[in-house]
């Protein structure tokens, strides 16, 4: 069946950088979208950023465009998450997903595969 494995979460203090990996496995390197969630607690889930897979047309939430770039290797079966200028507010567990079966791409509820996720923690 496979697995998605993300890595590169940490902590950081404000205006600090972090590079998230997301290493898919078996059959979960969707043909279509991959994306990044957050979810911090007490607070749902939310979407961060996707990627198409074939076109490499990226999309994020207003929250982070300028800030964060989602990118991927198609040889590796990776995506990843560029986060510069970090803020204490971004400070979550993040996500990574995978092919989108329905709905909008911001809807956690359409994603077929997950991860585990990987701790970001962002001091001010």
């Amino acid at each position: 069946q496979g697995q998605l494995v993300e890595s590169g979460g940490g902590s950081v203090q404000a205006g600090g950088s972090l590079r998230l990996s997301c290493a898919a496995s078996g059959n979960t390197y969707s043909s279509n979208l991959m994306g990044w969630f957050r979810q911090a607690p007490g607070k749902e889930r939310e979407a961060v950023a996707t990627i198409y897979v074939k076109s490499a047309y990226t999309y994020l939430v207003d929250s982070v465009a300028g800030r964060f770039t989602i990118s991927r290797d198609n040889a590796k079966n990776t995506v990843y998450l560029q986060m510069n200028s970090l803020k204490p507010e971004d400070t979550a567990m993040y996500y990574c997903a995978s092919d989108l079966m329905w709905g909008g791409w911001q809807e956690p509820r359409g994603w077929r595969y997950w991860g585990q996720g990987t701790q970001v923690t962002v001091s001010s």
